[in-house]
Parts: C-alpha cells; sequence; structure tokens
C-alpha cells in the first residue's frame, strides 16, 4: 500500500520519540543497580530493594558511596540556597534552626537529602545540597513561616537547583 510503512521499515527508520536508552543526565545517579545489599562506609546508609535507606546492614555487605557522600566528597552540589535581607540578618540563627529542622526530618527518611555547607558569602548567606528536592522543599517551608521573597525556579534534570529567599 502506497504511504504505508511496513513493519520492517521499522528497523531502519525508527521513531525519534522513543527512548531507546534510558538517559541519566546526572553523573551522581548510579546508572545501574548495585548489589544487594551494599552499605556507604561514610554515612551508613543502605542501598536495598533498589534505593538508599537507612537499616541494620547485615554482615559481609558490600561498600559503595553513596551518592550524596561523593557530592560532598567533590563540593558539587545539587541545590543551593541564598538567603539574604535585613530580616534574615536579624533572625538568622532561628532561619537555620528552621533550615536544618527541614534537612533532619527529610534525611531521616531519604539518606540522600543532606546539607552540605553554610557558608556566609558578604551579606547574605548559602546553603548547600546534595538533592534538588530538598532545597525546594526548604524554601518553600520559609516562604510559609517567614514570607518574604521566594525565587525558586525550576531547572532541567541534573542542573544545579538555584533557590533564594530574601526578607
Amino acid at each position: 500500500m502506497p504511504g504505508h510503512r511496513q513493519y520492517d521499515d521499522y528497523a531502519a527508520h525508527p521513531r525519534r520519540d522513543r527512548m531507546d536508552e534510558q538517559h541519566v543526565s546526572d553523573p551522581y545517579r548510579a546508572r545501574g543497580k548495585l548489589p544487594e545489599p551494599t552499605v556507604c562506609p561514610a554515612c551508613g546508609a543502605m542501598y536495598h530493594r533498589g534505593r538508599w535507606q537507612w537499616g541494620t546492614v547485615p554482615v559481609g555487605a558490600e561498600e559503595h558511596l553513596c551518592p550524596a557522600c561523593v557530592r560532598i566528597r567533590d563540593r558539587l552540589p545539587a541545590g543551593q540556597l541564598t538567603l539574604s535581607g535585613e530580616f534574615f540578618k536579624d533572625h538568622r540563627t532561628e532561619i537555620l534552626r528552621l533550615v536544618r529542622s527541614v534537612e533532619v526530618a527529610a534525611r531521616a527518611e531519604h539518606p540522600l537529602e543532606r546539607i552540605i555547607g553554610i557558608n556566609d558569602a558578604g551579606d547574605r548567606t548559602v546553603v548547600t545540597f546534595t538533592d534538588s528536592h530538598l532545597v525546594y522543599r526548604i524554601g518553600k517551608a520559609l516562604h510559609a513561616g517567614y514570607h518574604g521573597e521566594l525565587d525558586a525556579p525550576y531547572t532541567d534534570e541534573g542542573d544545579l537547583a538555584r533557590v533564594s529567599w530574601n526578607r
């Protein structure tokens, strides 16, 4: 039939919207499954049932750094939160307590969501994270608790998530 592509033509002309290979743009994401169980020697997180989690590690578990510990070692964050403004300066301790509290709650369930560092940079403070989801969650918590201006644009997967809060 003219204009109708035969099944045999598919191999020579595959559809361009099909994903033949899994595309992973974040170099810190595993490209395959680790042997189970695997433990991170730096933080003690365990890779079990296809994800990193907290738990009792069985004797004889493989050792492999988790993605969060690799990011911390390489000093390459997935998220960055910039805090600034007069209100922030006056309430810095209280606001950083909220940042740490949200991080502790997230880390309890998700071992890969952690703070890398908190650094003062002139009139602002920059907090770096091992996971982009956590920086957005903390930005929303700051805005809900203290209002102010929140700038939290979403980026493509694998890009550094930059969130800023000012008040």
